[in-house]
């Protein structure tokens, strides 16, 4: 018998106490049934034209329950899945290349799907997006073997498929892309007025600011408080030949000053093996983003984003309060998922 996903998501907004509303139902409704076609009845998947559509692209406003959906879908479903962030899936794509050099482009890609189908049969990457030119040229071969492959496919964004890339270098190289998802997608926007994420239920708690004396003497109460009976060590990341220090890394709570992230050269596969070793993570003095430090911004999205991804809890320090940050103007989309996220990470329960 088929699950019914609706009542029993129903029944998980009740337990969690969130409101139910009609909106995240008709996802919950279109899901069930790509869930029907493309994993249960062979029936369905030889007679109904929707089995090409491998893919269920959800998309929609910051805070607006995208994650959450998808995540109840993920863990309902007994397949075999993955769920990765997009710049960890593609660094493990190029250490494949890394690693049969010798073969040709086209090989390469089979051999690495063929790979990855032996471990799974569904990918969910949340907040997809598409920055990096290598990326992009390489998306269209590469998803095209991975239908191929029937192998499934579950996306949340902020931008609509046809807005992929939007402005990006060598733009025309990634339309192929975008043709292969939306003639493989279940593509729909769920809108919702509210950013749950900001709601009284969700209040910040561990965002300290302005910069002064009393945030500090705070700060600091805060980190010696989840340290207590935690030894100091110094953790020193080999990533790639290239050499990261965690000066204060206490079994597991790291604390960082916003400089030593997002100043250096660093990226998502240097976040990604940070946050192998964290539970919890201080970053401290947060600048206001603007055209000078756009580059530092970048990361700094880049590694909430993988924080977010991997459910670390943080606590942060600035000199403005949440709601005044700025931004750059080339980033502003991207960073107003950011800000929301920061309002979830400073809350999320963390056990002393």
């Amino acid at each position: 018998m088929l699950k019914n996903f609706e009542e029993q998501f129903i029944h998980y907004c009740k337990s969690v106490n969130f409101e139910i509303n009609q909106n995240q139902i008709e996802v919950i409704k279109k899901l069930q049934n790509y869930f029907e076609k493309n994993f249960k009845s062979f029936f369905l998947k030889f007679f109904s034209k929707e089995c090409n559509k491998k893919s269920f692209y959800l998309y929609g406003d910051v805070g607006v329950g995208k994650t959450m959906i998808l995540n109840f879908f993920f863990n309902m479903i007994k397949e075999k899945k993955q769920r990765l962030h997009f710049n960890e899936f593609m660094l493990n794509f190029h250490d494949f290349v890394h690693k049969k050099k010798d073969k040709k482009e086209e090989n390469i890609i089979n051999l690495f799907v063929k790979d990855l189908k032996e471990k799974t049969s569904l990918i969910y990457f949340d907040e997809f997006q598409v920055t990096n030119i290598v990326d992009a040229m390489i998306l269209g071969k590469l998803f095209d073997n991975i239908f191929k492959e029937n192998i499934k496919i579950i996306l949340t964004s902020n931008i609509k498929i046809s807005d992929l890339y939007k402005d990006g270098l060598q733009r025309d190289q990634f339309k192929p892309f975008i043709k292969i998802m939306e003639d493989k997608s279940i593509e729909h926007e769920l809108i919702i007025e509210d950013d749950y994420r900001r709601s009284k239920e969700n209040q910040k708690q561990r965002f300290f600011f302005p910069l002064n004396q009393e945030t500090n003497f705070n700060i600091n109460k805060f980190f010696r408080k989840i340290t207590k009976n935690k030894k100091l060590q110094s953790k020193i990341l080999d990533i790639k030949s290239r050499v990261f220090k965690i000066n204060n890394f206490y079994e597991g709570v790291c604390r960082f000053n916003f400089q030593e992230l997002c100043d250096q050269n660093l990226g998502a596969e240097d976040y990604l093996e940070i946050s192998k070793y964290s539970n919890f993570i201080i970053i401290e003095n947060i600048p206001q983003f603007n055209e000078i430090n756009s580059n530092q911004q970048l990361r700094f999205i880049t590694l909430i984003d993988i924080i977010y991804d991997k459910n670390i809890p943080i606590a942060v320090t600035a000199n403005q309060n949440l709601d005044q940050l700025t931004s750059s103007r080339s980033l502003q989309k991207e960073f107003k998922r950011t800000v929301s996220r920061l309002y979830e990470l400073t809350s999320k329960d963390y056990k002393l």
